[in-house]
């Protein structure tokens, strides 16, 4: 897709978020909207983190077990932390230490701002800056032959990751050389990072006044991440960065305090959804000459860069790319089970979702907790047996919380599938939440290379109709329920056990297993907040 093709889906993108809110009713019962402000709270507290390489947090105390091959570092939900077992992206080539991320780097120190007397020939550390015609601010070459297009989430942790590790060799090998140009565009996941729109507002403003600021912030916005995005106060915090620049903060205060970015930040995400992607960092490659175009998707080491760049510019088509055919059906949508109907009761299955997952509770609690578990996970089992006892007398008992389990079975652990597929059978004949204490309590027994004849004896002990459950567990329609459910978790979750907290139009993540205190307070925050 060139510039031309770009401008047209930015100019789709605003008349179909205009036609949305014109046709859709003010009273809309979707638990969550891509199209309402929904404020979203990424809660990483009591971590502990200290046996992973690469947990993508400044959360060095926590204990965690990661697994290989899993798929490129993509935020969709990402800051996980939290008593947890963690995905771990360690495969991909090129993931350093992100201690860094908090200032120890010589990114913007040791090199010059060099403005000369045009815009066409602002430079910042060494490379040529300016605004696209769109109004994207790009660094690089306007004449280079292949354009990358950065959607990017400054609160993102895998997009910090990118900024540390990966953007720093591409600068030198491919944007200096007049090779690549980088063109940034805003997209903000609200639902996961309440405190981004504003760094992007920060940014765009900043924009206002030069590309070469631009640029200056937008390095000071991702080195100082953790300062504003934990912030009750970003605006204040990124204030702070401004006035770090030459910039005028009589201009940069009245941009935003008049509001004008917030429509070009939604234009510039309905884009991306447009593309289809669903989650940060995501990367748009273009070839100029000929408009093809192909995306690529996570904080992708910088070796997986260099093929694609090195393989486009001999005219090739990159490996394991797919041509970008102006995005893809459904792209960005919630998904099904975190909607008002995919979470209402099946009729015809008391105790599961119409998306068919299992729940307690009142259907008409103010507040739902998703959460995301793995039955070999010893957090998960420590959640289970420490905390949930607390959490369904305070809050599921008394009809204030609808609490709704998903499968997110990590690699680590080569039971978890076949339990999941138990928990599933016994919820066949309406025990799924006695099977699931059952499992976690049992864990070291059915913890072994054939599972199976343990949870037949487990299903027994609970009086279950032992023809059908065994002929339950062979089913492969039962296994397709744990992968799908770990396939749909894929964007959002990046570890066990993972809660994602709604009330109404708010939003909140708890990954990991927190203590029984402050799960309550974090629980009862929401409730208040709903009243």
């Amino acid at each position: 897709m060139n510039q031309k093709r770009i401008a047209i889906i930015t100019v789709l993108s605003i008349l179909l978020l205009v036609i949305a809110s014109c046709a859709s009713p003010s009273g809309s019962d979707d638990a969550v909207s891509n199209d309402s402000d929904v404020s979203v709270e990424v809660d990483d507290s009591n971590t502990d983190d200290s046996n992973t390489d690469d947990s993508n947090t400044d959360d060095s105390s926590s204990t965690t077990e990661t697994i290989d091959n899993a798929p490129g570092n993509v935020d969709s939900d990402s800051d996980a932390s939290g008593g947890e077992d963690k995905i771990d992206e360690s495969g991909a080539e090129g993931d350093a230490d992100e201690s860094d991320a908090e200032g120890d780097t010589d990114r913007d120190d040791a090199d010059e701002v060099n403005a000369a007397s045009d815009d066409s020939s602002l430079m910042y550390k060494g490379m040529q800056v300016g605004y696209t015609e769109e109004g994207f601010v790009y660094r690089g070459s306007p004449d280079a032959p292949i354009t990358i297009y950065e959607y990017s989430d400054y609160q993102c942790p895998f997009c910090q990751r990118h900024f540390y590790q990966t953007e720093p060799g591409l600068d030198e090998q491919y944007v200096a050389d007049g090779t690549v140009r980088f063109v940034f565009v805003d997209f903000p996941l609200t639902q996961l990072h309440p405190n981004a729109p504003a760094a992007h507002t920060a940014s765009l403003c900043v924009a206002d006044q030069s590309p070469v600021t631009f640029w200056e912030m937008h390095n000071l916005i991702f080195e100082t991440q953790n300062q504003w995005g934990d912030s009750a106060d970003p605006q204040a915090e990124l204030a702070t960065l401004v006035e770090q620049l030459d910039v005028d903060m009589e201009l940069y205060n009245s941009c935003v305090d008049e509001g004008s970015k917030e429509p070009i930040i939604t234009a510039s995400v309905a884009q991306a959804q447009q593309l289809g992607f669903g989650g940060t960092p995501s990367f748009l490659f273009v070839m100029e000459e000929t408009g093809e175009s192909y995306s690529l998707v996570g904080a992708q080491p910088l070796d997986k860069f260099s093929d694609w760049i090195e393989t486009m510019a001999e005219g090739e088509v990159p490996q394991d790319a797919v041509a970008d055919e102006g995005g893809q059906e459904g792209g960005g949508e919630i998904p099904y089970w975190a909607t008002a109907d995919g979470l209402s009761p099946d009729p015809d299955k008391p105790g599961f979702t119409k998306a068919g997952d299992a729940y307690r509770g009142s259907e008409d609690a103010e507040v739902v907790v998703i959460e995301y578990s793995d039955f070999q996970c010893p957090f998960c089992g420590r959640h289970t047996s420490q905390t949930q006892p607390v959490l369904d007398e305070t809050f599921v008992d008394t009809g204030d919380v609808r609490w709704v389990f998903k499968h997110f079975p990590l690699n680590i652990h080569p039971q978890a599938p076949a339990a999941g597929v138990a928990a599933e059978c016994a919820g066949e004949q309406g025990e799924f939440w006695r099977m699931h204490e059952e499992l976690f309590v049992g864990m070291s027994s059915w913890s072994i290379r054939e599972p199976n004849p343990v949870f037949i004896d487990i299903a027994d002990s609970m009086g279950l109709d032992m023809d059908a459950f065994a002929a339950c567990l062979e089913e492969e329609e039962m296994m397709e329920r744990v992968t799908t459910d770990f396939e749909a978790g894929r964007p959002f979750v990046q570890g066990t056990p993972t809660f994602i907290v709604m009330a109404g139009d708010a939003g909140r993540i708890i990954p990991g297993a927190l203590p029984t205190d402050q799960f309550t307070a974090a629980l009862q925050q929401v409730l208040d907040a709903a009243e």
